[in-house]
């Protein structure tokens, strides 16, 4: 079956950030967990990052994934954008002075949920795919998930990338809801040396 794959990036990164599977190739990842089909193409939706003043080389280390991802060629990025407003937000707990309420930034991603949505539903209608993949636990995308399947006759499948519980909206409108596992994550790193019309770059050694 050919399927299209649609990767909530950031989603997928909070589930691996604190491994060492972060260099990891999303065409190599789906075409292990979907042996018996055809990856047709893979939707990337992030978006890009500022240096936060605790790791300033977060940018550039995003750079070189960006790059990595660029080498699939049958990978389209789409951007969304980080947006930081400061808000004031309710403590848990007063503070001893009566405080309740505090001023912090907010750093919000936005876009992309709406992204792949968007190119969700388009791509089935045009019938571009026999079956779409979500990569995301995020409950945002039920609609969408639902309208798929329930107006165009097409079935939609869920990866969670997060070490928790499936949500449950998810779980009751894809075909199926499964964890992604860490050694898969293990067995579909990009190389260590990837080349491009650029040249040769490397996976950032912090990886």
């Amino acid at each position: 079956m050919r399927v299209n794959v649609y990767v909530d990036g950031f989603n997928l990164y909070y589930g691996i950030k604190d491994t060492s599977h972060k260099w990891l190739n999303p065409l190599a990842l789906t075409t292990r967990l979907l042996p018996e089909h055809t990856i047709n193409h893979i939707h990337y939706f992030t978006a890009r990052i500022t240096a936060p003043p605790d790791d300033p080389g977060k940018p550039q280390r995003q750079d070189v994934f960006i790059r990595a991802l660029s080498t699939i060629p049958n990978l389209t990025l789409h951007w969304g954008q980080f947006v930081s407003r400061p808000r004031r937000m309710p403590l848990v707990s007063p503070l001893a002075d009566g405080t309740t309420m505090v001023e912090v930034m907010r750093t919000e991603e936005k876009g992309s949920d709406v992204n792949l949505a968007t190119w969700l539903l388009l791509d089935g209608l045009q019938r571009k795919y026999e079956m779409a993949v979500v990569v995301s636990n995020d409950s945002d995308l039920v609609e969408p998930i639902r309208v798929v399947r329930a107006t165009l006759g097409l079935p939609v499948g869920v990866f969670n990338p997060q070490p928790f519980q499936h949500s449950s909206e998810l779980r009751k409108e894809a075909i199926f809801c499964r964890h992604i596992h860490a050694k898969a994550y293990a067995a579909c790193q990009f190389p260590q040396e990837l080349s491009d019309a650029k040249g040769i770059f490397r996976k950032p050694p912090e990886w």
